[in-house]
């Protein structure tokens, strides 16, 4: 049975990785990524709270003060032998591949595709939940999320920016739509 639900997803601050152009590891939030999160607005009253297992997530949930469930299924793309990886450093046509054809990954991770379908799959389990339900996670579930409520093409996932510490909503009552706040 579906339900009504009110979903704020949560990126999580600044980290030293995206501050330096590297591909993540499971590295804390940089001093300015704590400040984001706590300059993040009060979300109201919330039902449940949901984090990926990384330590960005979970260190952001606990800023906000809540205490989270951590889902597996919430966990960052899995960038392969580029995790770690500077950005200038990874093979120029390797990365253009990737981000041009959404169903590759030369890097040996997972592709956008196989995101956005994992994504759309947990997406799916929320729908059938009720409440105010907050996940804490990172730009690509983010991405892959809009992707999926929006029925949009995998070749649109870089053109959404999702902001560190920045929030978006969805609401599902018969299927899910984007709200802007």
């Amino acid at each position: 049975m579906s339900g009504i639900v009110r979903l704020n997803l949560l990126a999580h601050g600044m980290t030293e990785a995206m501050s330096a152009g590297r591909f993540p590891a499971d590295e804390p939030l940089s001093e300015l990524g704590v400040r984001q999160v706590r300059a993040v607005d009060n979300l109201g009253p919330v039902d449940r709270v949901l984090a990926a297992p990384e330590t960005r997530t979970r260190q952001a949930a606990d800023l906000c003060g809540w205490t989270a469930e951590t889902d597996p299924r919430l966990v960052d793309l899995d960038y392969g032998g580029w995790q770690g990886a500077i950005l200038t450093d990874v093979d120029p046509r390797a990365l253009q591949m990737w981000m041009t054809d959404p169903a590759s990954a030369p890097h040996g991770g997972e592709s956008l595709t196989a995101l956005i379908r994992r994504t759309a799959g947990w997406l799916d389990s929320v729908s059938r939940t009720n409440g105010r339900v907050v996940a804490v996670t990172h730009p690509a579930i983010i991405r892959a999320a809009i992707l999926t409520v929006l029925d949009a093409a995998p070749e649109s996932f870089w053109r959404i920016d999702i902001a560190p510490a920045s929030r978006t909503v969805l609401h599902y009552r018969h299927g899910w739509t984007l709200r802007v706040p």
